[in-house]
């Protein structure tokens, strides 16, 4: 008998009153969704559970049962609603968490009050609403006493996460490392936790920094985590960890073995029918296989990931996806598609707040079509808003692309030097004269008329240097319109 079964027997006990059996079930719900046992936590919740988003009837409860129940449909539909990739379920998860929150600040419940803002964080974190996601983490911190060792660890840890994700990887391993004794006094799923952490933010250092040490401390890290997983029995997150341990092992080329803890990870969370996390699996491999040059077996994979995160209204996960489907693109020379995606994905973390997945897609777009396929403004307008949305990262790797880029923006902007081989006079008028026409096309949003006014031209010796001279720009004008001759025309 495992302890979901042996605490359901509890419920048989007739001296249980309703509001006793209200609460048995959320603290079942509770421990099953903490172990990744999303569907059993819905079983536990019998009757209260109305389905993902779904608010439940609990206004005939005590202010304090309501606030539990509305605070674990909350906290399942989140994850329900990610694994599953169910539209809109975090911002109705937000908002059943944020319900119970007031109702436990009105009742002076610290604790309660620390938790739910916990819960509250990862939906932000979901939504790739980062800076919120870390506000209401340091208000869970914050309203915390000393006793509270559990709930203090998953909080540290869960700041982390947000650490990592905004390119703070030094400020993430500090908060780790200065926990070490902390969390080596915790239970085997909280150091599971733990030390998978410690395993990403070093593998994010490793990659960005070149350094082969840190790289070996985090596959220690990530195995460890395994270890520590499967002994608390919770093999979904076994399965996130041998999913970033392949990501690793990618990135230090080491591909088959990536594949290898690819189809670990993918196994279990297909028993688990976890469709949103094998998507993440998904759009590693798609990773790998770019990094192997197997473009167009990424290019099969790719469709059905883009689709799970956007179902699942995970902003900074799709954004990310559609970056690397623009990489692919752009890799077999279906340009245009590939321009498409990369804006999409600079879109998409853009309106979510999710700005350090905005900055890596603009830097993309720059590193694939830079050189030649964007204008010289639009080279300069990505590269400021790519600046202002990395200003704060840590990141070494990122740094280093956003370098690279300010000396392509600035080789554009410059245009063709004296000095350059092979450099021709009539070559490099031609491309100065190209820039501009680009330029006026794009502001007039293809408009001939509109653009040859902005240039000092007319209408007709416009189109006839597109079509002499710059036949590559003829996309950017609108569809030429057949103009009808006058009558007074006819009759004279």
């Amino acid at each position: 008998m495992n302890l979901a079964d042996s605490q359901l027997k509890q419920l048989d006990n007739p001296s249980l009153t309703q509001n006793d059996r209200i609460l048995l079930r959320c603290r079942m719900a509770s421990d099953l969704i903490h172990s990744g046992q999303y569907e059993a936590a819905r079983e536990a919740l019998g009757e209260l559970w109305q389905g993902v988003g779904v608010r439940p009837e609990v206004g005939k409860l005590k202010t304090l049962t309501a606030a539990e129940v509305l605070l674990r449909c909350g906290v399942l539909s989140g994850w329900l609603g990610r694994v599953q990739y169910i539209s809109e379920a975090q911002e109705k998860a937000k908002d059943l968490i944020f319900e119970a929150l007031r109702q436990f600040q009105s009742q002076l419940q610290s604790v309660k009050v620390s938790e739910a803002q916990y819960e509250l964080g990862l939906c932000y974190f979901n939504l790739g609403a980062y800076d919120e996601a870390r506000v209401v983490l340091d208000k869970a911190l914050d309203g915390l006493g000393e006793g509270e060792i559990d709930l203090k660890a998953k909080i540290l840890i869960r700041h982390t996460l947000v650490e990592v994700w905004t390119g703070r990887y030094h400020d993430a391993l500090h908060i780790l490392e200065q926990a070490g004794e902390f969390f080596e006094s915790c239970a085997a799923a909280i150091k599971g936790r733990w030390h998978g952490q410690k395993g990403l933010v070093l593998r994010r250092l490793a990659t960005a920094e070149k350094r082969a040490d840190l790289a070996d401390r985090a596959i220690m890290e990530f195995t460890a985590a395994i270890y520590h997983y499967e002994q608390a029995g919770h093999e979904r997150y076994s399965a996130n960890n041998f999913n970033n341990l392949a990501m690793l092992l990618y990135q230090l080329g080491r591909y088959a073995e990536a594949h290898e803890n690819l189809d670990r990870a993918q196994r279990i969370f297909e028993r688990h029918r976890d469709a949103g996390n094998v998507a993440q699996v998904n759009e590693t491999r798609a990773r790998v296989l770019v990094a192997e040059g197997k473009y167009a077996e990424a290019e099969r994979i790719l469709p059905s990931v883009i689709e799970a995160f956007e179902k699942g209204g995970d902003s900074a996960l799709l954004a990310d996806a559609l970056t690397l489907q623009g990489v692919v693109r752009a890799r077999l020379g279906a340009y245009g598609s590939s321009l498409h995606f990369l804006r999409r994905a600079i879109g998409t973390a853009q309106e979510s707040g999710a700005f350090t997945n905005a900055g890596l897609a603009a830097l993309t777009l720059l590193e694939e079509h830079g050189r030649e396929r964007l204008s010289e403004t639009a080279v300069f307008d990505l590269y400021r808003r790519a600046d202002q949305w990395l200003k704060d990262t840590q990141d070494a790797e990122a740094i280093a692309r956003l370098r690279a880029c300010a000396r392509l923006m600035g080789r554009r902007l410059v245009g063709a030097r004296l000095s350059d081989k092979d450099f021709a006079l009539p070559d490099a008028m031609l491309a100065y004269e190209a820039r501009f026409i680009r330029e006026a096309l794009e502001a007039s949003q293809g408009s001939i008329s509109r653009a040859a006014k902005r240039l000092g031209l007319r209408h007709q010796s416009l189109i006839h240097i597109l079509k002499s001279r710059h036949k590559d720009l003829l996309n950017l004008r609108t569809p030429a319109r057949t103009r009808r001759r006058t009558i007074t025309r006819q009759h004279e």
